[in-house]
């Protein structure tokens, strides 16, 4: 069905009573746009909604007796005024009159509201006088930005001249004051997507360089230049025809993406979220390939809105010159080829950019000149322009521009903001072909919050954070890094860590090989190339053994140390740890992981001092604990030969693996409770929290008789109250005691927030371990987001010794996924000793020491008799979420 044959079924509805037959002719709409989106452009499909809508309310207005009415008119706004509706946007509306409506008047208004809801339109409506209109407009953008774009629907036309000529008029808000409103609002909403475009699951509408940013440029030449077609700014000089045709051309890419979430969602949704990413693919023509077709419609998508983004500061920045009235303020030679406008790097000249080299050269230029604020609109267009002309050759092909490379790799404020925009203008990717494989590359996780490229770039700017004065809260790193001989060195280790991902295989073992070849093409010298390869082929080791694995086992350390080899080896891989799992995501970088990867580097350290003896230092550190244990108990009172006696039941591992201040406290609060708790009932518990024992987060202590499902009970109540376990130790005391000591944060890796959050927790696990039974019912269920994604459960099984078997576990992070385990656990007879937890995005990555009730290591059918039943029980979770 036609359009029009839509439009013409629509009005020959002859009752507003008749609500099948007005929305028999609006789902005959949604159908239209479905089948035709194929085939149709889909400007024509926007435009097409919005006739058919603007048709359907005129008539319906007509049904309700309100086009009689005078002084009263229908009026479309917002997007709807702009005659653009997408499958699922809302409708708009503002109903307009002179003067203040009667009873019946207002009473037709509102039956024909509740029609429009009846019939399943997605209105907005507002019922105003002019009067109102203009008032409200002067207090909220947001309404004068949607009467910028409002139309007459139906109704009485004096009433909306009237309103349109005091919008426009010199009391209304000036153009002047709606371009600065309208600025800050866009540097606003940037800034809630952290200041980029890359993000895995991008809102289509408000993202940096999205359809907003498109319409931030409408909304202002239709207020100051009165401007309804963009087209007519080439006239006025802000545009040229190719960039005009070019954001429209992008304007058309983000509609079709947008209309096909739509219909794939069936609702208006803005976000590509990863569950709708495949269908919309699919819908797009990218194929039915999974992942490869998102892949590829992503990457289109990303250099769609990097283009949007370049044309909007261009022209805003046009725009804040000649709207606000202002002339350049400052005008500052740097150079026979740029100057300084207002902080603004501007070409003196046409053509600077005459080939790649001299890009490399207005880099250094840039990182020279610490006053550089930005680029100004010439600039832009020339980065661009430059860009195109010498796409089909990189520029790493090119000897000048290897050296010249180099030099801006080495120079101390090259990484300020050179680098920054090297990276946003798509200059490292006309550079390096590696790296232009990897711009716009997804990572399929929930893991990661950015694409590769973005990632990597975050990455070397934590880097130079490091280097920089105001650097505090990373003093070691600080002082790594301004020590270092060839700090380019470490930068380019952070360039390449991830480069060769996404192309099957080992990442860290390609790029270390691409970082190779790409020494040898630059003139690095082989051993520093050899530092360089060995950083980014073992760029997550540290990162591994710290989350992964005993950092406090001696033969951790000592294999660790033994890889890392020498000090400078350490210092590097530390900060470019630091600096990559920073740059993750924003939630990822806590307390707790600090506190890891401090550990591991100092006894590393110590270690490395010591001649790889690990077992010396581990045995100097028994001995400082307990020295600074007891200075802090003797000061609270507590009698030597008491302290002694509980550290006498307890292995030297105990005091290798916890703070003097863990272990004071731990220390008062066994005694307080043998005192108390212990002596009413010797098969109580004592169960305690502490903020301030861990430096990583919230500490709970469990201290008691050993019972069955002790661990599998506790991890139930903490995973129910929407908190993580971080990691577990298990001690069992010479006399038979167990000692849990359970560290936990929030699910998003902060600490729990406040002392009543701690009480509260520390008196749910109580409460749960005096019941009887050893069964907790957990309520909490998997989220939206994790239903989406698949995660292959993976057991594998390592004997570390005649005493113990590690477990190393991948399964995807479900609610009451520990407390499974632990009861597959006490099923099977198998004693916990430690459990290192690390959630990976929507994995669960966890570590657990483990022996048998005979206190060995597990032989190979008490191995597979354990794997069986952690795989039954993890499948009964699975049909508990999915129910």
């Amino acid at each position: 069905m036609s359009l029009q044959r839509l439009i013409e079924q629509a009005e020959t509805i002859t009752s507003a009573e008749d609500i099948a037959g007005i929305k028999a002719c609006i789902t005959a709409c949604n159908q239209w746009l479905e089948s035709a989106f194929d085939t149709t452009p889909v400007d024509q499909l926007v435009t097409g909604r919005a006739k058919f809508v603007d048709a359907m309310l005129a008539h319906l207005w007509q049904l309700m007796g309100l086009d009689v009415v005078s002084g009263l008119a229908l009026c479309a706004v917002g997007g709807y005024g702009r005659g653009h509706l997408q499958p699922h946007s809302d409708i708009d509306l503002l109903i307009v009159s002179h003067k203040k409506l009667n009873n019946d008047v207002q009473e037709r208004i509102s039956q024909f509201i509740t029609l429009l809801w009846d019939i399943k339109l997605d209105v907005g409506q507002s019922v105003r006088t002019v009067k109102e209109t203009l008032q409200l407009a002067k207090e909220d953008i947001t309404i004068t930005t949607n009467l910028v774009e409002s139309r007459l629907l139906t109704g009485d036309m004096d009433v909306f001249e009237t309103l349109w000529d005091k919008l426009n008029s010199r009391k209304a808000l000036s153009s002047k004051d709606f371009f600065k409103a309208k600025y800050d609002e866009q540097m606003a909403r940037h800034a809630k997507f952290n200041g980029t475009s890359y993000n895995l699951e991008p809102n289509i509408k408000e993202n940096p360089g999205c359809l907003r940013d498109i319409q931030s440029i409408g909304w202002v030449a239709k207020k100051h230049f009165k401007e309804y077609d963009g087209f007519n700014l080439v006239g006025h000089g802000y545009f040229t025809e190719e960039e005009h045709g070019e954001l429209i051309s992008c304007r058309m890419h983000l509609w079709r993406m947008r209309f096909a979430l739509h219909l794939v969602a069936g609702r208006s949704e803005n976000r590509l979220l990863f569950d709708y990413q495949p269908d919309v693919a699919e819908k797009l023509g990218y194929g039915r390939d999974g992942k490869a077709s998102v892949e590829k419609m992503m990457r289109d998508f990303f250099r769609i809105i990097r283009r949007v983004s370049e044309l909007n500061k261009m022209l805003l920045q046009r725009f804040r010159y000649d709207m606000l009235n202002q002339s350049v303020q400052s005008e500052t030679p740097v150079n026979a080829d740029f100057k300084l406008l207002d902080g603004m790097i501007s070409p003196t000249r046409s053509g600077v950019f005459d080939c790649p080299e001299a890009v490399l050269d207005f880099l250094k230029v840039v990182a020279d000149t610490p006053a550089v604020q930005g680029l100004d609109t010439d600039t832009i267009r020339q980065l661009r322009n430059v860009r195109r002309k010498f796409e089909n050759n990189y520029y790493v092909e090119r000897e000048g521009c290897r050296e010249r490379l180099m030099l801006l790799f080495r120079h101390p404020h090259f990484f300020d903001f050179a680098w920054d925009i090297m990276h946003q203008y798509g200059i490292l990717e006309c550079y390096l072909p590696e790296w232009d494989k990897i711009v716009g590359m997804m990572q399929f996780d929930l893991f990661h919050a950015y694409t590769v490229d973005e990632h990597t770039h975050r990455v070397v700017k934590n880097v130079n954070h490091y280097f920089q004065p105001e650097n505090i809260e990373f003093p070691r790193c600080g002082r790594i890094v301004r020590n270092l001989d060839k700090p380019e060195l470490i930068y380019i280790a952070a360039v390449f860590h991830d480069i060769a991902k996404g192309r099957g295989g080992d990442h860290s073992e390609l790029g270390a090989e691409d970082v190779a070849k790409f020494a040898g093409l630059h003139g690095i010298k082989p051993k520093d190339a050899e530092l360089i390869e060995w950083l980014v082929e073992n760029h997550l080791l540290m990162s591994v053994v710290a989350q992964r694995r005993d950092i406090y086992d001696p033969d951790v350390i000592s294999e660790f140390a033994t890889a890392v080899r020498s000090h400078t080896h350490l210092n590097l891989l530390y900060v470019l740890t630091l600096a990559d799992i920073r740059a993750t995501n924003d939630n990822l970088w806590n307390d707790w992981k600090s506190s890891l990867l401090r550990e591991l580097y100092l006894m590393t350290q110590k270690a490395l001092d010591n001649g790889l003896q690990c077992q010396v230092t581990l045995d100097d550190r028994v001995k400082e604990h307990k020295h600074t244990a007891r200075i802090i108990l003797d000061a609270q009172g507590v009698p030597e030969n008491v302290i002694q006696s509980l550290w006498d039941r307890l292995e030297d591992d105990y005091f290798v693996r916890f703070k003097p201040a863990q272990i004071a406290w731990h220390t008062l609060e066994i005694l307080n409770g043998e005192k108390s708790v212990l002596a009413d009932n010797p098969d109580a518990l004592v169960v305690k929290a502490n903020d301030n024992s861990a430096k990583g987060g919230t500490e709970i202590l469990i201290y008691g008789r050993d019972r069955k499902a002790l661990f599998a009970q506790v991890a139930s109540v903490i995973d129910s109250r929407n908190c993580s376990i971080h990691d577990a130790h298990i001690t069992v005391t010479r006399d038979g005691y167990v000692f849990d000591s359970i560290l936990a944060l929030e699910n998003d890796g902060s600490r729990l927030s406040g002392e009543n959050r701690t009480k509260s927790l520390e008196n749910a696990i109580l409460s749960q371990l005096e019941k009887p039974g050893r069964a907790h019912d957990n309520k909490r269920k998997l989220s939206r987001q994790m239903r989406q994604l698949d995660v292959p459960t993976k057991v594998r099984f390592f004997t570390l010794n005649d005493e113990s078997t590690l477990i190393e576990l991948e399964a995807l992070d479900a609610p009451g996924i520990l407390a499974k385990i632990g009861h597959a656990f006490v099923d099977k007879s198998v004693v916990l000793k430690l459990a290192k937890i690390a959630t990976i995005g929507e994995r669960a990555e966890d570590i657990f020491i483990v022996s048998n009730d005979a206190g060995k290591s597990l032989t190979q059918e008490q191995q597979v008799a354990l794997k069986k039943q952690i795989l039954f029980k993890l499948d009964q979770l699975e049909d508990i979420n999915i129910s």
